[in-house]
């Protein structure tokens, strides 16, 4: 599983982590959703849509683990081509979430230094999240923290919530971490024997 995939199936079920990794207030009836763009096939996965006729903005999400040095040309070309198709009537953000400013791209155009500055894109370095603390956030931290970090997370995760989606998640997040691991191993190495009964665990060896 790709780590962008992970992401958006985590932003599908708990819609309320975007405002978390944003600091702000949640707002009901956002739903994360994917939308076909009628050129080349393109399909835009990251769309943070609010519920219909809502004044509140529509967010376009991006999660970039690889450099790309044309990364914002790509995503701002694909921002603007859904807004020419879709012509929506709210405001609109653009949200580009990196493990850490490593990742992201040093020598910006001047276009895109405006609307960085101006607030229109924002950028959200996952490394220096550590001031906020929940069962979400603590999932993307499983995700991004070092291997040897892992079993503290998944602890301070547990503590911290019986909700069984998340706990279903850990166990996504670890296959895709810990891809040599098998099913059993994972169990023992993080003492999650209720995560027999999830899916990942059930489907591990068919795929």
């Amino acid at each position: 599983m790709k780590t962008d995939t992970l992401f958006y199936k985590i932003f599908q079920t708990f819609p309320q982590l975007v405002f978390q990794l944003l600091d702000r207030d949640v707002v009901p009836g956002y739903a994360f959703t994917s939308v076909e763009v009628k050129e080349k096939g393109f399909r835009f996965d990251g769309i943070f849509a609010p519920p219909p006729a809502s004044s509140e903005p529509i967010y376009f999400i991006e999660v970039q683990f690889q450099f790309n040095p044309d990364f914002y040309w790509q995503f701002l070309s694909e921002i603007f081509l859904y807004l020419n198709q879709q012509k929506p009537q709210q405001n609109w953000q653009a949200v580009a979430i990196f493990p850490s400013a490593r990742q992201d791209v040093k020598e910006l155009a001047s276009i895109h230094q405006e609307l960085i500055n101006s607030g229109r894109v924002v950028r959200i370095y996952l490394d220096e999240i550590t001031d906020r603390v929940s069962p979400e956030l603590g999932m993307i931290k499983l995700i991004t923290c070092r291997e040897e970090e892992a079993v503290g997370v998944v602890k301070e995760i547990r503590s911290s919530t019986t909700d069984e989606d998340i706990i279903r998640f850990i166990g996504d997040i670890l296959f895709y971490k810990f891809p040599k691991l098998s099913r059993r191993e994972i169990e023992i190495m993080f003492a999650l024997e209720d995560l027999r009964q999830t899916k990942v665990f059930q489907e591990a060896k068919d795929e």
